[in-house]
């Protein structure tokens, strides 16, 4: 009877333990150095935002995230986790322990990880910027969310466009490709001020 109370006390803590830690799921991306960490919860209430350096913010899970040893930055979306780790280390060695602090975070009653606004919105763009960003934000920023990154406007001036790639997007090697095939097609299209787009 012991033996049994025992066996089924593990057995119950087996089960606990594995849906505790299993319900982080991961997705390849484009750039074989960014994994994309879905919780199945909300991770940011206002918009997309990246973070490389533990200083810029005071978040726990970021600071948490960017102490692991070869995570090189960090890109919360609306519904995941992309992380970039440096080129000498592999996922095995990294996987596990973000899978277990994102799983800490949530389990600790924590609703999302970003609650408020990072990101600074300029309201004074012209019309042509508000064009590109209304059309970087209908057309082509879901699409990227998908491959667990962003794209953010900066400037436009003389015809040329400067966008910042984030999250998987930054350093993958297709990027380039998708910036010149994809976006500066579809912004040359529609707007024919444009004539090049560029990442700074």
């Amino acid at each position: 009877m012991v033996f049994k109370l025992n066996l089924l006390t593990s057995l119950n803590f087996i089960i606990y333990d594995y849906i505790l830690t299993m319900f982080v799921q991961t997705e390849i991306t484009p750039n074989p150095n960014s994994l994309k960490f879905l919780p199945g919860k909300t991770v940011s209430s206002h918009g997309s935002f990246e973070i490389t350096k533990k200083d810029e913010t005071n978040n726990e899970l970021v600071r948490n995230l960017l102490s692991v040893n070869g995570v090189e930055g960090i890109f919360l979306g609306k519904d995941f986790i992309s992380i970039n780790k440096y080129d000498d280390v592999s996922w095995d060695e990294v996987k596990h322990i973000i899978i277990s602090l994102i799983n800490d975070f949530y389990s600790s009653g924590k609703d999302c990880v970003i609650e408020k606004d990072l990101n600074e919105i300029n309201e004074n763009l012209k019309d042509i910027e508000k064009k590109i960003v209304k059309l970087l934000d209908e057309k082509i920023r879901p699409a990227v969310a998908k491959d667990g990154g962003d794209i953010k406007f900066k400037e436009y001036k003389d015809g040329v466009v400067k966008v910042q790639l984030q999250g998987s997007c930054s350093g993958c090697p297709s990027s380039t490709a998708t910036l010149k095939q994809g976006v500066q097609n579809l912004l040359c299209h529609y707007i024919p001020e444009v004539k090049e787009v560029r990442a700074i």
